[in-house]
């Protein structure tokens, strides 16, 4: 066997490098955010158990009359909006704060953007600790339907590493969209189900195309997804899991054809 064949063979494949910067990414920023903190990973069962709380004594006689167990449906919003809203406000600025990195050690830059969509499904998995207390809670217990969560996640993380790759590869050249990230997120709130029901936009009377808008929203059929296996334990509808595919591959398909078009030129503006 000759000796190229034997440094071939010995030499990484470029996906296992990837892979490991990836998982060094993770844990470094997972060791950055608990550091010195006495309660460490539990602020990720609190803070979405205390939101909970919080919102339903604020939302529940509002809102909350005609959903059952609005506290569970609250929190199934509330953690997964939270989901695509931590990852991408992480992705956003994951080029521009790499900039050192990227001017010292050739690495591909997609891995930046797509380790932050991976830190925050970390967070993600603990936070589903604080919806199995609520569940218990409420006796609500786990059915079959969850082998639809694996499936649900994985087409959520497309949708935000495509997003992700978007504007964190925009944000490059045009820092104007940091500071205008933050008011679409607000916005993106208000217009996804989180601590609402579609069904009190359709019996005030709202005009069709509104309701059209809110369902179209990537998030409401994210949270759809999320809510049929948890709260109403019955498989995703059909229109919905469609549109979770769709907005999956029309956002993967953005983001990385902008991230292609621009990433050469990154080095000379971070």
């Amino acid at each position: 066997m000759s000796s190229q064949t034997l440094a071939t063979e010995k030499a990484p494949r470029p996906y296992k490098k990837d892979l490991l910067i990836l998982e060094q990414l993770v844990t470094k920023d997972f060791k950055l955010k608990y550091r010195r903190s006495f309660l460490g990973v539990l602020w990720s069962v609190l803070n979405p158990l205390l939101m909970m709380i919080v919102m339903s004594i604020v939302f529940s006689y509002m809102f909350g009359s005609n959903v059952p167990n609005f506290p569970l449906y609250l929190i199934v919003g509330n953690v997964t909006f939270s989901l695509m809203s931590d990852s991408t406000n992480a992705a956003l600025t994951s080029i521009i704060n790499a900039a050192p990195l990227l001017k010292k050690v050739k690495v591909n830059r997609y891995i930046f953007p797509v380790q932050k969509v991976l830190f925050a499904l970390v967070n993600f998995a603990f936070s589903l600790i604080a919806v199995a207390i609520v569940m218990l809670f409420f006796q609500v217990m786990p059915t079959w339907h969850f082998i639809w969560l694996p499936l649900c996640l994985f087409l959520l993380m497309l949708f935000c590493i495509g997003v992700g790759m978007a504007i964190g590869a925009l944000s490059v050249f045009f820092r104007d969209i940091i500071h205008l990230w933050s008011v679409v997120i607000i916005a993106w709130t208000y217009l996804t189900p989180i601590f609402w029901d579609l069904s009190l936009l359709i019996n005030k009377g709202a005009p069709h195309w509104i309701i059209m808008l809110v369902k179209i929203n990537p998030m409401y059929n994210y949270l759809e997804f999320m809510r049929d296996i948890f709260l109403w334990q019955q498989n995703p509808m059909p229109t919905v899991l469609l549109m979770c595919i769709a907005w999956a591959i029309i956002a993967l398909i953005i983001g990385i054809f902008v991230f292609k078009k621009t990433e050469h030129k990154f080095i000379l503006y971070v």
